[in-house]
């Protein structure tokens, strides 16, 4: 868009000058495209680049990527002038010159924000076409267009439900400058604009502030009367009219039942949005000196304080939804995506299932964790303080001490990330930490004294570490409750730059709090395990930063686990990390955290005598196992280390095994080949590991693997590949530690560093007497389970049951959106509701006669349970589904029976 005049709401009176023109005028000659030095170039190219406002030194060199790419034209199938677009984007930013915007892009080579983006991609075809900066700022571009996206879909939406047709341009006026000041305030208030949660809130915000200075028949009847009461005090219009040139609202400022009524109708939390408001907000409207106005702000002059943010933002332009732009448009599979038109529940019952949009996603999330922690206060509870006063050392004070020290912490960096006026949003976000943090240490430890009999556990409960460790867990949960959509990826597709600065994705946590990332994982499975009330998503979050842990951030120097592995190898006795015959077992431990954080515990593979054997309860106590004089002391085993390699290599060999279907079908004898020098290296060679990225050693393995054995795979076949398998950065290819602190591509890394430290290793696969091929492992479902899921009745694709998680939910929440809903427990309901589920149970394929013959031995009762692997999980549960239906529908008839027996004694 052009630059508009500014107004009286801005203190300049100049036009703005394109970003091109805003260098110095002594610069002005040097930096203007001439169209003479660019004759070897196509014509339309060049004038592409002068309407851009380019530099010489940018054409060259995005004519040279061109040329780079040119090859490959007909495999991108997209126009010429398209891609020329997709270059000079790439070259600017590499080269970081502001000269364009992503809008006035778009528009010169007619494309939206999602198509350009995905051509941009496209364009690597090389492994050093596209850069990881680029690639950077491409993800940051789509979230940030995704969340505006939301944001516009949900504003227009609430638009409808706020606004009356009264007057259709006095109405579109209204919701333009109410849009355009949200943007604004968006773009002042925070740092990380692609934060949803905290967007979301400033715009009711904005909304708020525009609705109670609308006329009031503007407004639909719910909020002008929401505003009606706070607009007309007793006495106020007599000194408003006294006084007509300071006409201000209250001194609250904010108009809090009008607060609460947009709260309520986008289904957000009123105190959160309040303390958004007199934090951020109010800062915004004292930069514009708005806070006592009476009046809407004038349109063109936030129009034009907009236009000054766009320009220095170099993005795209987030008044065009406004106008329908297709730059900014989107796809239609994507909107379908997006926004899905409610459906009934059943042809009966009128409910409707919400669709489930970003916002609906992001609040429903925020509103079962808080709903979780509602009778969990910010203080011990009465259990956990018994726990803490039955140590041989009370840590409550030190506990307090931390808390306070992490707290003012997290707040300051978590201001520092999102926003400087944020620090009491950050205050919010780590009580609600705290409450988990709570919650889950007196599960533990109420798990801990079933399993160990004893109330004890002093030495757990003064480790600084593991009370860190805990309180780490229950931050990322919180932060990624709040994250959303864009803590998916759990720290994948980060680039370098300010973007990383300011991403609070895992493992920002674990800056903030000082932890080391093996640390951090020792609690991992212990937190899912003691809250069953965490989604589905949280859980699947967190085992994404297990493996981001287990893949990389724990191999950093500096980590402890590099200790843990030179004390195993150096020891006289040390056994391997994890022996290669324990392959093929399942991955089954008893582990708890306890055990981890006290680790080494007990010695390894040493019997103990029976008078001196160390139970379980010393493991848990405040003092250390006993020894036997008799027997001379060995090296301790590390329970933590053991546990981290075996879900090392399940994770690495599930990683090749997908990678391998990708590339080696035809080649199936290749996998487990390349799995034993993989599993090689893991173990014997672990310093390969330092610094650097497991995926890097895996594709190494199977191009060494396929190079000895002539089968001809290239690693640009290989990395081609990799980039579609899930969770995965270019980073990983692109940019490994070579020698000597430099980085370069993954062949480099190959030749100077993989093939000399493995080529003897890697030559004996050649040979007629090759290394012993080591076991396959057994790779689970999934180590963790999902008992708040809804689960499918085997014997039909129609029935699901899903565990009640708690009274205020309601089961359309819990259940899949299927065309019918009993909830078992609560009122009886339609009785031919239960004659559908038969119906449905008795199409199903398989028979379910084994599930109802009552002559059959019962299974015991511990083993009805939802998360059993295997063994008859479909029996199981479709017997407990009629066991219930059963039990219902028995208590039905007797209550019935009673009713009608006492009517008839009446009678």
């Amino acid at each position: 868009m052009p630059p508009k005049k500014r107004n009286t709401v801005v203190s300049q009176s100049k036009e703005p000058k394109p970003i091109a023109e805003s260098v110095s005028q002594d610069k002005k000659e040097s930096t203007e495209l001439s169209f003479k030095k660019h004759r070897d170039k196509e014509t339309e190219f060049v004038t592409l680049c002068k309407s851009l406002h380019v530099t010489d030194l940018v054409c060259d060199h995005a004519w040279t990527l061109w040329k780079t790419i040119q090859d490959s034209v007909e495999e991108l199938e997209d126009s010429q002038k398209s891609l020329w677009g997709s270059c000079l984007f790439a070259t600017v930013t590499d080269m970081d010159t502001a000269s364009f915007t992503l809008t006035q892009l778009l528009k010169a080579v007619s494309l939206n924000v999602k198509q350009f983006l995905a051509l941009v991609r496209k364009m690597d075809v090389n492994l050093d076409t596209i850069s990881t900066k680029v690639n950077s700022a491409l993800s940051h571009l789509e979230k940030k267009y995704d969340v505006m996206l939301a944001l516009y879909q949900r504003f227009e939406k609430t638009c409808k439900s706020v606004f009356a047709s009264v007057s259709e341009n006095k109405e579109k006026e209204t919701i333009r400058t109410c849009w355009t000041m949200f943007l604004l305030a968006k773009g002042r208030a925070l740092q990380m604009e692609d934060d949803l949660v905290i967007s979301f809130q400033l715009l009711l915000c904005t909304l708020e502030f525009c609705i109670k200075r609308c006329p009031p028949d503007l407004l639909q009847p719910l909020y002008k009367s929401a505003i009606s009461k706070v607009q007309s005090p007793p006495g106020r219009t007599a000194r408003r009219s006294q006084s007509k040139a300071k006409s201000r609202l209250p001194e609250s400022e904010v108009d809090l039942q009008l607060l609460k009524t947009l709260c309520q109708e986008n289904d957000c939390n009123s105190e959160e949005v309040k303390n958004v408001y007199q934090t951020s907000f109010s800062a915004f409207l004292d930069s514009l000196d708005l806070s006592g106005s009476a009046h809407l702000p004038q349109g063109k002059g936030l129009d034009q304080q907009y236009q000054e943010h766009y320009l220095k933002s170099r993005d795209f332009d987030g008044r065009l939804f406004l106008d329908g732009d297709e730059t900014v448009l989107v796809p239609k599979v994507d909107m379908s995506q997006v926004e899905r038109t409610p459906k009934k529940m059943s042809d009966e019952d009128s409910t409707l299932i919400p669709p489930q949009t970003p916002i609906r996603a992001a609040m429903t999330s925020i509103q079962q964790l808080r709903g979780d922690l509602t009778s969990s206060g910010d203080q011990p509870s009465t259990n956990l303080a018994t726990y803490f006063k039955n140590c041989t050392v009370d840590p409550t004070q030190d506990v307090v001490k931390r808390l306070e020290t992490f707290g003012e912490t997290f707040s300051q960096r978590f201001g520092q990330a999102v926003g400087p006026h944020c620090v009491a949003l950050g205050r919010q976000r780590f009580n609600l930490g705290v409450k988990l943090y709570y919650k889950i240490m007196e599960a533990m430890l109420k798990s801990e004294e079933k399993r160990l009999s004893v109330q004890n556990f002093s030495k757990l409960l003064n480790d600084s570490t593991f009370h860190t460790s805990l309180l780490a867990c229950a931050l990322e949960v919180v932060m990624a409750t709040y994250g959303g959509s864009s803590f998916k990826t759990g720290g994948y597709n980060q680039g370098g730059g300010d973007a990383t600065e300011r991403n609070m994705c895992f493992p920002w946590i674990l800056d903030v709090v000082e932890l080391t990332a093996f640390d951090f994982y020792k609690v991992i499975e212990s937190f899912i395990k003691a809250d069953p009330t965490l989604s589905k998503d949280i859980v699947k979050h967190l085992e994404t930063c297990e493996n981001l842990i287990m893949e990389r951030i724990a191999w950093r120097t500096g980590s402890p686990l590099f200790d843990l592995l030179r004390q195993e190898h150096e020891g006289e006795t040390a056994e391997q990390v994890e022996t290669t015959a324990n392959f093929s077992q399942p991955l089954q431990h008893n582990h708890t955290a306890a055990d981890l954080y006290l680790s080494p515990v007990r010695p390894g593979l040493r019997v103990l005598p029976p008078e001196t054997a160390a139970s379980p309860n010393t493991q848990a106590s405040s003092q250390p196992p006993t020894q036997p004089v008799s027997q001379p002391a060995r090296p301790l085993k590390s329970n933590s280390l053991s546990l981290f390699y075996k879900k090392l290599y399940r994770l690495a060999y599930t990683r090749l095994k997908m990678l391998c279907s990708y590339l080696l079908s035809s080649h199936p004898e290749l996998e487990p080949i390349i799995w034993t020098l993989f599993q090689h290296t893991l173990q014997h060679e672990h310093e390969l590991m330092r610094d650097r990225h497991l995926d890097q050693l895996m594709m190494c393995a199977m191009y060494a693997i396929c190079k000895v054995k002539t089968v001809d795979l290239r690693f640009k076949t290989i990395v081609t590949a990799y980039k579609n398998m899930p969770n995965t950065s270019q980073d990983t290819f692109k940019h490994v530690l070579t020698t000597d602190g430099n980085y370069d591509s993954i062949i480099v890394f190959y030749n100077l560093v993989f093939m000399q430290k493995l080529k003897t290793n890697i030559l004996q696969y050649a040979s007629t007497r090759p290394p012993t091929l080591s076991p396959i492992p057994q790779i689970p479902r999934s180590p963790y389970k999902f008992p708040n899921s809804p689960l499918r009745v085997p014997v039909s694709s129609n029935v699901y049951i899903s565990p009640m998680k708690s009274p205020r939910m309601s089961p359309g929440m819990m259940t899949p959106r299927s065309r019918m809903l009993v909830s078992i427990g609560e009122p009886f309901g339609l009785i031919n509701r239960f004659q559908k589920i038969n119906q449905m149970v008795n199409s199903g394929d398989r028979s379910f006669k084994r599930s109802l013959d009552l002559g059959s031995t019962p299974k015991p009762l511990k083993r009805l349970r939802f998360d059993m692997d295997g063994q008859d999980e479909g029996d199981v549960t479709l017997s407990l589904l009629y066991f219930c239906l059963i039990a219902s529908t028995r208590s039905r008839m007797q209550e019935q029976k009673m009713k009608e027996d006492a009517e008839s004694r009446r009678e």
